[in-house]
């Protein structure tokens, strides 16, 4: 054995304390110990367990309107990225249905290029969906107010996967002839 002294031996229960971050003895209630150990030994049990509704205190509390809030827009995006991504997996037909409702004359024929662009679509609604609910669990578990999350995911998502589903659509030659025909050239 050494002579040299062991960490906290010479420090009172106060500095101890104080250097472990807790609150001074004075501010903690003393609960009645079962056990009698010694009064030199380290801060026990029922010092640590009155010092730790002290530490849950300090944690932010939870709003749990946020949380529903949340996570209900979360399961309501995964509904929404399911079948929408479906249907960029098939773009052609969609991009067909699109033209009809918008009364362009004509067939989509852009495909090679509408099955590419919709597979990235739908890649892009899953990986945006997957970062926004990884944040906003994040965010809840600090308790910080996060149903603006999803919505502003949700959003950012969708202008991406809106470019990449442009793309064939502004290359499909039906859809051209229709835009230069409503601009009157």
């Amino acid at each position: 054995m050494s002579d040299r002294p062991q960490y906290g031996e010479y420090a009172t229960p106060e500095e101890q304390r104080r250097l472990a971050g807790l609150p001074p003895l004075d501010a903690v209630a003393e609960a009645p110990v079962a056990t009698s150990a010694p009064a030199t030994s380290a801060p026990s049990a029922s010092a640590a367990a009155a010092s730790a509704p002290a530490a849950t205190a300090q944690k932010p509390a939870g709003r749990p309107w946020d949380r529903i809030i949340t996570i209900a827009l979360l399961a309501y995006g995964v509904v929404n990225v399911f079948m929408s991504g479906m249907s960029y997996l098939d773009l052609p037909t969609v991009m067909n249905e699109s033209m009809r409702i918008l009364g362009v004359e004509g067939e989509f024929s852009n495909f090679a290029q509408a099955k590419v662009w919709g597979t990235v679509a739908a890649i892009v609604l899953v990986i945006g969906w997957v970062v926004t609910a990884w944040l906003s669990m994040r965010r809840l578990r600090t308790g910080k107010v996060t149903w603006w999350l999803p919505l502003a995911g949700a959003a950012a998502t969708m202008i991406v996967a809106s470019v990449c589903i442009t793309i064939p659509m502004m290359g499909d030659p039906a859809f051209i002839a229709y835009l230069d025909g409503a601009t009157g050239r």
